[in-house]
């Protein structure tokens, strides 16, 4: 029957005579079958050559767009003791509310009084700066009248030198004529005494010219004395002079150190006055941070420190908060190798966890329930689980997101590359090949490089 040889057995014995010869001889199903055999190859052959997008997918998670619109944690800067809970989980809050009181439990700050009297030591020290900045104004205008007195009386005495240098001038003069004086009544008393031995002149003669020239010899002595008083006195207005220089120095030197010593005790008790200042601010501040309020909008979602009394160090996580409002957006990790590929600006589609979708990877456009999103922002430097991040925003020009998705849900992203013939896709990939590397240019095109 199967003619494998060259004993055909329908050549010696006719089939059609037996039952199972005629239903195997007379039906025509084979030729159907191979008449679909046919129809599903030539179908198959023209599935190859039909268009397939190639695609990156990954696992991601849903996020926020911006840092400040994610989950976050309050911590206080102070450690102390929780005191009173003005909220619960759950509650919505404003930026500003209190969510707990707490107190100190350092023992500097258990005065509650701390910042009144803080206060009152400001108020104190900087009456004392004030009172050093008065002395040191009393001292300069003390110094000044001194300067003054010393420009006056230096003036004094050195109008006294020059009237004792004068005087030395006009006795030096007159003693010289006083010299001359001598010479005369010397030359008139030798003539004198001349004619007087010759006769010509009377004893009484030689007499008056000798009381003259002791009269003479007198006045150089007493004008000579005089000369050398002014002379002393010229001595004694220049010692008066470096006297006076040296006693205002002496004087304006005291003072001047007393300015500078009331000044810097003045610059000391501002150093203080500051320091008190700070301190007043820190410990105004510290009080202001009894109060744990919320940073921002939102809904307190869970109580990290719970109940009355527990203590806490600063830094301490204490409750979590989420933004009331955000914008959505997921973060995908991609393989090193498909890095290249990703380019910012480029579409994705997402798939939500809870969101029912039927996905076909390589038609985008037959997949349903998958949603656009465009590539915001990739990292330049790998992540923990060995890939590069990858963030993605919703796309305007695409259906918008559901509003029910919560930030944490998961989702599955699809990365759309360059379209292919399915058979080229097929073989690459059982060869391990990369998807097509390209590049987008201009007009939203992709430049295509094999």
């Amino acid at each position: 029957m199967l003619n494998i040889s060259h004993n055909s057995v329908n050549k010696q014995v006719e089939l059609s005579h037996f039952r199972s010869g005629r239903m195997v001889l007379k039906n025509g199903y084979h030729k159907r079958f191979n008449q679909f055999l046919l129809a599903f190859a030539i179908t198959g052959i023209l599935t190859l050559f039909l268009p397939w997008t190639q695609n990156i997918t990954a696992k991601g998670l849903v996020t926020t767009l911006k840092p400040d619109q994610r989950p976050q944690t309050i911590q206080s800067q102070i450690p102390g003791r929780i005191e009173e809970w003005h909220v619960r989980e759950g509650d919505f809050v404003k930026k500003g509310d209190t969510i707990l009181r707490i107190s100190e439990i350092k023992s500097d700050y258990f005065d509650n009084q701390l910042v009144e009297r803080t206060n009152d030591q400001i108020k104190a020290k900087s009456s004392s700066a004030l009172a050093y900045q008065e002395k040191v104004q009393a001292l300069q205008r003390q110094i000044n009248a001194l300067l003054n007195e010393k420009r006056l009386k230096l003036q004094q005495v050195d109008n006294k030198l020059i009237q004792s240098k004068l005087k030395v001038k006009s006795d030096s003069i007159a003693t010289e004529a006083a010299l001359t004086n001598v010479d005369i009544a010397q030359r008139r008393y030798d003539r004198t005494v001349t004619l007087q031995s010759e006769g010509l002149k009377a004893v009484k003669d030689v007499e008056e010219k000798r009381l003259k020239l002791q009269e003479t010899q007198a006045k150089l002595i007493s004008q000579q004395n005089k000369y050398i008083a002014s002379k002393n006195e010229v001595i004694n207005a220049e010692i008066e002079l470096s006297r006076v220089s040296t006693e205002f120095a002496n004087k304006i030197s005291k003072a001047q150190s007393d300015m500078f010593t009331a000044q810097s005790s003045q610059y000391n008790t501002r150093v203080e006055v500051t320091k008190l200042e700070n301190s007043y601010t820190n410990y105004k501040k510290r009080n202001d941070l009894l109060f744990i309020t919320a940073p921002q909008d939102g809904y307190i979602t869970r109580a990290i420190k719970g109940g009355i009394g527990e203590t806490f160090k600063e830094g301490d996580q204490i409750v979590s908060i989420m933004p009331a409002n955000y914008e959505l957006a997921v973060e995908t990790f991609v393989e090193p190798i498909n890095l290249p590929l990703i380019h910012i600006g480029e579409k994705v589609r997402v798939q939500f966890d809870g969101w029912p979708a039927i996905v076909f990877s390589g038609w985008p456009n037959a997949s349903y329930g998958t949603y656009g999103a465009k590539i915001v922002a990739i990292d330049n430097f790998i992540s923990d689980n060995g890939k590069y991040r990858i963030l993605l925003a919703p796309d305007d020009k695409d259906n918008e997101w559901p509003k029910a998705i919560r930030v944490g849900s998961g989702a599955r992203t699809i990365a759309l590359l360059n379209d292919v013939p399915i058979w080229f896709e097929l073989w690459r990939q059982l060869n391990g090949f990369p998807p097509n590397y390209y590049q987008p240019g201009f007009g939203g095109k992709k430049v295509s490089k094999k």
